[in-house]
């Protein structure tokens, strides 16, 4: 089952409606024990108010136990995000210096790969969409490749041939384009 964020607030909220529900099983059977003494934990009333309450009281443990483990994943996966951003802006900067991209370029480069199209990065960028594709076309002639599918797919496929973070904890540089 995928994981979204929706997910723990939702078991949170029933984690605390089975606590608020422990908690009257709980003083109900307290009191039925405090009113008939110990001898009524065989009643078949207050049986299985007691079973039922162990149930929610083991239920409760296990939902916590759970919360708490995708709890720890969500934070595992946002670092992993965050090294994965970061990894492919140093790869782009790095493609970017060494294409020797200008400014404008570099910026109608990043919005290009992504994923917006020519008339939102005019729109970002307050300029004609020729202006724009002037220089995407100036981009791709500098990176070697013939439109955007080629060079969103330049900046992954280095992404993916080292790891994220190498043995000295450095971010992979993206190799000189000739």
């Amino acid at each position: 089952m995928p994981f979204t964020p929706a997910r723990p607030i939702g078991l949170a909220a029933l984690i605390l409606f089975q606590s608020v529900c422990v908690l009257f099983f709980i003083a109900d059977v307290i009191e039925d024990i405090g009113a008939e003494g110990w001898a009524s934990v065989r009643d078949l009333h207050t049986m299985p108010e007691l079973g039922a309450t162990i149930g929610l009281v083991l239920g409760v443990a296990f939902e916590l136990r759970y919360l708490l483990r995708l709890l720890r994943r969500q934070a595992q996966l946002e670092r992993q995000m965050s090294v994965a951003a970061g990894a492919l802006h140093e790869v782009m900067e790095n493609y970017f210096r060494d294409w020797k991209l200008t400014p404008s370029e570099q910026d109608i480069a990043a919005f290009t790969i992504k994923g917006y199209s020519i008339a939102e990065i005019a729109g970002f960028r307050g300029s004609a969409e020729a202006t724009v594709k002037t220089h995407l076309n100036a981009i791709y002639r500098k990176a070697g490749v013939t439109g955007r599918g080629q060079l969103t797919s330049l900046l992954i496929e280095d992404l993916l041939r080292a790891p994220l973070v190498g043995g000295g904890g450095n971010l992979p540089n993206a190799p000189a384009q000739g």
